[in-house]
């Protein structure tokens, strides 16, 4: 028996959508903290914030607004950030 799940995730419908959303996340991975999920990734890279030191000073509550992104991927960022040095905006 086989279990089929409808979603309406444009991506995940889509296998060109999918392809290119996974090259977009392989393409961010080096430049950002590991454990950060794939939707994340996205949104990042839809507001190109595309390293660490674009998202120094950045709004932590704008980064939660974004679609994928929530309070996990904020924590990774804040303690990469703090690493180095840097911090999100309250």
């Amino acid at each position: 028996m086989s279990i089929v799940v409808k979603t309406n995730c444009p991506i995940t419908n889509d296998p060109k959508a999918r392809f290119e959303a996974e090259q977009i996340t392989s393409a961010l991975r080096p430049n950002l903290p590991t454990g950060l999920s794939k939707p994340a990734l996205r949104a990042l890279a839809a507001a190109g914030l595309t390293s660490l030191d674009k998202l120094n000073g950045f709004s932590k509550a704008d980064l939660l607004a974004m679609h994928g992104f929530g309070p996990k991927a904020a924590r990774i960022l804040e303690t990469a950030l703090a690493e180095i040095g840097g911090s999100l905006a309250k």
